[in-house]
């Protein structure tokens, strides 16, 4: 008999805590994993009333299966399945299972970090069977799963009134009333996985600056741990407050243990890690042909810090400027950093929705740029008081170009380029790698700049290969081709 709202196969740590989730909102769900010791596990860990009250009542709405026939058949119709697999083929694995014991007008939700190129696909397959699919980024991990993530969801449009319910009542809240769910619908085929990807990869390039912030302070002032706190503590109650600087003070009060005294952030190896995502964008970036160059440079940071054997070797041979410390105003250079940081966000952020309208374009999507930076201020992972002025600018102008020539963020990377231009010269003088701070505003002065050096660029093309170039006195798209070898002998 069929009794739950909506299915979720696969009960790792985000599975779970999804499932939780909608329990815990009054939604009966049902639950598969391949694994049948993992379902009988989760759910004889259910809370009870009495165990605890905040969950109270979940155990009697969260029912595991053994098999797929018969978790599907527990769903009410049209069945909504959340699939929450590792991305690439098992979703398609799960996707085959799930094929032959749908019915017409079903709905299939890919929860995954997938590929929007694999959603695109998916979409266009279970379309053509009749069946409605989703490609939904959720983003805020685990916590966020538990308590309120950001919802992504694109895909099906026609499947979307039958898991919005669920959708918003599950995903973080803002708003003055905090009753704004951070999910609303993005657009059609993998459009909500490329949001969610494009959050990632803005997620790099924050993660890199607040690094590349740190790794100043630290070494051109060598400002304590303490002291580092106290900044990041500082930063966070005004216009950089978010959820990635208000980690980062913690991290910064962490001891590795009592006996040592040491903090655990100078005990861990030098050496980040990546699941793909950002390396996706900066992909897709190239194949679009648009500059989202601070991303990129964060996922090569990312690559050259796992080279740390091969850097160890290089510490040994090369040589740079030898113990520099910075040697002028503290305070007024710490300030410096602060606006740097903001600055080279800015431009991060703008980047990122330039690619995302160069998407669009591409794939026919209709994203509405405000909507997206709203599913952004809760719940996830880049969540900051930053978003709530790029809903503000994209609110006041939908077809906005860049958000660097909305008023306030044009005002706000003027008051900042002083400090900006001298946080990233003092670094490069002091020897220390800033590969985003100086990515940014080498993108900000190569956009506010009409007239760039790729005349020359063109000239040599057309030299050695006869590409031909455009010219500034006659209408776009009228190709020209110079004998340069003629032309110079000529002379």
């Amino acid at each position: 008999m069929a009794e739950h709202d909506i299915g979720l196969i696969g009960l790792a740590v985000m599975g779970q805590n999804l499932v939780l989730n909608m329990a815990n909102h009054g939604f009966s769900v049902g639950v598969y994993n391949r694994t049948t010791a993992t379902t009988d596990e989760f759910i004889a860990s259910l809370p009870n009333e009495s165990a605890d009250k905040v969950h109270a009542g979940t155990v009697d709405r969260v029912k595991g299966y053994h098999t797929v026939e018969e978790f599907v058949s527990s769903l009410k119709s049209p069945r909504r399945v959340m699939i929450m697999v590792k991305a690439g083929k098992p979703v398609d694995a799960v996707i085959d299972q799930l094929k032959p014991l749908l019915a017409p007008g079903d709905i299939i939700i890919d929860g995954g970090n997938s590929d929007f190129r694999d959603t695109n696909r998916r979409h266009e397959e279970l379309k053509a069977a009749g069946l409605r699919f989703i490609g939904t980024g959720v983003s805020g991990g685990e916590e966020g799963a538990l308590k309120g993530p950001s919802i992504m969801p694109g895909g099906h449009h026609e499947a979307w009134p039958f898991v919005k319910d669920v959708f918003q009542a599950i995903s973080a809240k803002v708003g003055p009333n905090n009753d704004i769910p951070c999910c609303d619908w993005v657009g059609d085929a993998g459009a909500g996985h490329y949001v969610k990807m494009v959050h990632n990869g803005i997620e790099y390039g924050d993660m890199q600056l607040i690094c590349e912030a740190y790794f100043i302070l630290k070494h051109a002032l060598g400002l304590s741990n303490d002291e580092l706190y106290d900044v990041f503590k500082t930063w966070n109650e005004g216009e950089l407050e978010s959820y990635l600087i208000e980690i980062t003070r913690d991290i910064f009060t962490v001891k590795k243990d009592a006996k040592t005294g040491k903090y655990l952030v100078d005990e861990i190896l030098d050496t980040a890690q990546q699941k793909g995502t950002g390396k996706w964008m900066s992909q897709h970036a190239l194949d679009l042909g648009v500059p989202t160059t601070l991303i990129t440079e964060a996922v090569y940071a990312r690559c050259l810090s796992a080279q740390k054997d091969a850097r160890v070797r290089a510490s040994k041979v090369l040589t740079g400027p030898a113990d520099a410390k910075f040697t002028g105003d503290r305070k007024q250079f710490i300030e410096d950093v602060r606006q740097a940081l903001y600055a080279s966000k800015l431009c991060s952020y703008a980047q990122g929705y330039v690619q995302l309208d160069a998407a669009a374009a591409e794939f026919g999507w209709k994203l509405n740029n405000g909507n997206i930076a709203l599913l952004w201020r809760g719940g996830c992972i880049i969540r900051s008081r930053f978003l709530g002025d790029i809903k503000a600018a994209f609110d006041k102008n939908p077809s906005l170009e860049n958000l660097l020539l909305d008023d306030f963020f044009a005002d706000a990377v003027k008051k900042a380029q002083p400090g900006w231009r001298r946080t990233v010269a003092t670094a490069v003088e002091l020897g220390l790698p800033i590969p985003v701070f100086s990515a940014a505003p080498s993108y900000y002065d190569g956009y506010r700049n009409a007239r760039l050096p790729a005349n020359l660029l063109q000239a040599q093309r057309d030299y050695f290969g006869a590409h031909t170039y455009e010219r500034l006195d006659t209408e776009r798209g009228k190709m020209f081709h110079t004998d340069w070898i003629r032309e110079r002998n000529l002379r």
